[in-house]
């Protein structure tokens, strides 16, 4: 009987972040981003600014997220957005964090002025088919605090979860139209994130974009999630190559497969939890992504978002999460 490829699977509702929930001997960390590395002249310029992912800036042990971005050498962030619009990922003893009108706007924007910080993306992590009005609702608030705070991505999800698979491509065209619609006259774009057994499939989502048609949406490129997903090292490049003129945002993280398994197609998600690596420890090459990046004009940001200090002693997860920021830094000089 001839065997199918892991990754022209059909895809199932079960995203990656849903498989990292499921596995019990894990306890996978999101990352934070970086600056570049300093030297002794005068700062060569970057093409992107360096951000991080919110989710794990209480693991630096700082008293606010400010101090923790800056302990980390990181100039940007990408921020979790609640459907009631707090901000859970950021935290100061005096304050908390939301984005529910011009008032909690302004005073996250003026925090980030006074720390010399900014937002490069906001995220949100979506049910559009359990709820698809509620969801649309929420967009258009996240549209408006986007504009004020000068952010020009919206990082979002497009699975399946309450509508089997194979009907779901005309629905999440239709959704994601919707979503379109307000943001026409804004330089936000919506950047859907490839990820799980739906939008690592290169024909899904290339077909999704191609279906909704708008300039506003886009992807979230995440390199190390192709990888996860099966596809082998020697295509993951050219699925790069194909994406990066669409691509808005990213997330950066890293595996180390065996040599053997690097160029083979793997089961989805293969020995994951065994072989997720820091960023400069891994298989893929971001200096490689960022030449591709950088041909095709991308003008978003890096943004590290690790998922391997669970392996790593918690005394070691700051200076991991500070050489990550400084590769980072090194491949986004131009």
């Amino acid at each position: 009987m001839q065997t199918v490829r892991p990754f022209m699977q059909v895809p199932s509702p079960l995203t990656r972040r849903d498989f990292l929930r499921s596995s019990t001997s894990l306890a996978l960390t999101a990352g934070v981003l970086g600056n570049p590395i300093r030297c002794a002249g005068a700062q060569p310029p970057r093409r992107w600014p360096v951000a991080c992912r919110d989710v794990h800036l209480k693991s630096l042990g700082q008293p606010d997220c400010w101090s923790a971005l800056k302990a980390l050498g990181a100039g940007g962030v990408e921020v979790v957005v609640t459907d009631d619009l707090q901000c859970p990922g950021l935290f100061h003893p005096q304050q908390k964090y939301r984005v529910a009108d011009a008032h909690s706007i302004g005073v996250l924007k003026e925090d980030l002025e006074a720390h010399g910080l900014r937002v490069t993306a906001l995220c949100m992590n979506n049910r559009l088919d359990e709820r698809l009005e509620r969801e649309v609702g929420w967009a258009k608030q996240l549209l408006v605090a986007a504009q004020k705070l000068g952010v020009t991505a919206i990082r979002i999800d497009v699975v399946p979860r309450a509508i089997k698979a194979e009907e779901f491509m005309p629905f999440a065209v239709k959704a994601c139209k919707r979503l379109c619609e307000p943001a026409e006259d804004t330089p936000v774009r919506y950047g859907i994130e490839n990820h799980g057994h739906w939008t690592n499939r290169p024909e899904i989502m290339e077909g999704l974009l191609d279906g909704v048609g708008s300039a506003h949406l886009g992807l979230t490129l995440d390199a190390m999630n192709f990888y996860w997903f099966g596809h082998p090292l020697k295509d993951l490049y050219g699925l790069i190559e194909r994406f990066a003129p669409r691509t808005v945002h990213t997330h950066c993280k890293n595996l180390r497969y065996p040599e053997d398994k690097r160029d083979a197609a793997r089961p989805i998600g293969w020995e994951y939890e065994k072989h997720a690596a820091p960023l400069y420890d891994g298989d893929i090459d971001y200096q490689r992504v960022a030449k591709i990046l950088a041909r095709a004009k991308y003008g978003g940001d890096l943004c590290l978002e690790n998922e391997c200090l669970g392996r790593f002693p918690k005394e070691e997860h700051a200076g991991i999460l500070r050489k990550e920021v400084a590769l980072l830094g090194q491949v986004a000089v131009g």
